[in-house]
């Protein structure tokens, strides 16, 4: 049965059911010359569908009929969508050909969640190196858990995704699935640029939904990139390396729509079911049976406030958090990582062994000391401390050096060739300052 359009506000549509009510997240066809697309969101009572103009069509009218389109947003799944990059609906944006209908070609819904496994067992913990001395030392880079890089604007936080992007990809045992999410096109044409270079782009795919697009496209294109890596994971057993930047991005695209929606934000500000969204996607960039998701996930810091309740609720669903300071940028460290706030649940001698664990240890008590120590020079200067505690301040401050490195995706820009440290390499280095 056909729908009657009977209320538009901005991108909220209203329709109204006399019979057949469609179901919440199918998609309604509007009988205009665009056939716009339509969103269910929810039900009211009788019988109407309170929907979101996917496409942000404005030539929409009271009194249009829409046609229930009996599924969901699907977007095309297979080998012929390695190597493009996509918007939220699957639509190519990278000015090549259209992605044609073949037997080739599968889809899938973006919002139907995947069965749960029941029979998944961890395997042994395996150490991806990334070739950064920080990343490689602090938070272990393990297959199948999460890694967040947490910052404000302007600190590196895309630099070091790319940077992850470029030195992993290089295995080519894994394929590369990178979600853009509300960021500026410049960082999408960098990282597309990079691949290309680098003959990455054979084992990416891209989704991305640039900061100006409408909320809808925006709070859907991570949804969108993770269903396309659950499929790969799933249909055709491949082990997944995830990019998201900025998960931040994907709440503000939420409560964008909340505020189109009307709904009474929370305690914090935020739409009221925003935690709940958050820990849906995550769940779903998980490892099974049949392969893994590792993902890396940049999460901007509003204000460089890292107690935004946001930003502590993400930060809670990750294993390892990368911590990037402006403080320590304005020192000219690259990659500007706090030392003392990065942590990992996964550094531990089980997965890292027991000689960089026993190494994290001792570096992490010499970098508590050398900040309590700082307040000490600053009043009495470095001249009247202990002999010990002398050694242990110019050792701390060789470490910081010492996990500084150049980039490899920023060489075209400066000049200065990048850096790629084995994680051998990089715990001889410690030694040779430490022990």
């Amino acid at each position: 049965m056909a729908g009657v359009i009977v209320s538009i506000k901005d991108l909220v549509v209203r329709v109204q059911f006399d019979a057949d009510s469609p179901d919440i997240n199918e998609l309604l066809i509007v009988d205009n010359e665009r056939k716009t697309q339509l969103l269910v969101d929810h039900l009211e009572t009788g019988g109407v569908a309170f929907c979101l103009n996917v496409r942000t069509d404005r030539s929409l009218l009271k009194g249009t009929s829409v046609q229930r389109a009996g599924k969901g947003i699907e977007i095309p799944l297979g080998e012929v969508t390695i190597g493009r990059i996509l918007n939220a609906l699957g639509d190519p944006l990278d000015g090549l050909p259209p992605i044609e209908e073949s037997p080739d070609i599968k889809r899938k819904d973006i919002l139907k969640l995947p069965a749960r496994s029941s029979n998944f067992t961890v395997a042994k913990p395996e150490i991806l190196e990334t070739g950064i001395k920080v990343i490689d030392f602090l938070t272990p880079f393990v297959k199948g858990r999460k890694i967040g890089v947490i910052g404000g604007a302007g600190v590196g936080k895309t630099v070091t995704t790319m940077e992850l992007i470029n030195n992993t990809a290089k295995s080519g045992g894994s394929l590369s699935f990178f979600a853009g999410i509300g960021e500026r096109i410049r960082e999408g044409h960098e990282l597309w640029d990079t691949l290309r270079e680098n003959d990455l782009l054979k084992n990416t795919v891209m989704f991305f939904a640039q900061m100006n697009e409408n909320p809808v496209q925006r709070s859907l294109v991570g949804i969108s990139a993770t269903a396309a890596a659950e499929y790969f994971r799933d249909e055709e057993k491949k082990d997944i390396l995830f990019f998201a930047d900025n998960m931040f991005r994907y709440i503000q695209a939420r409560n964008e729509l909340s505020t189109i929606l009307d709904q009474v934000p929370n305690e914090g500000g935020y739409e009221p079911t925003v935690f709940s969204d958050v820990k849906v996607l995550q769940d779903r960039l998980s490892s099974n049976e049949n392969g893994s998701i590792t993902s890396v996930q940049t999460i901007y810091v509003p204000a460089d406030d890292i107690s935004d309740p946001a930003v502590q609720f993400i930060q809670h669903e990750m294993d390892s958090i990368i911590v990037l300071s402006r403080k320590v940028a304005e020192q000219g460290v690259r990659p500007a990582v706090d030392l003392t706030l990065t942590s990992s649940s996964l550094l531990t001698p089980e997965i890292v062994g027991e000689r960089h664990y026993m190494l994290s240890v001792q570096v992490q008590a010499l970098l508590q000391k050398y900040e309590s120590l700082k307040g000490i020079i600053a009043i009495i200067g470095e001249n009247e401390l202990s002999p010990a505690d002398r050694s242990d301040y110019a050792k701390a401050k060789k470490l910081i050096a010492n996990f500084s490195q150049n980039m490899n995706v920023m060489t075209k820009h400066n000049g200065i060739p990048g850096d790629y440290f084995t994680r051998e390499e990089t715990l001889k280095s410690i030694e040779e300052i430490i022990v």
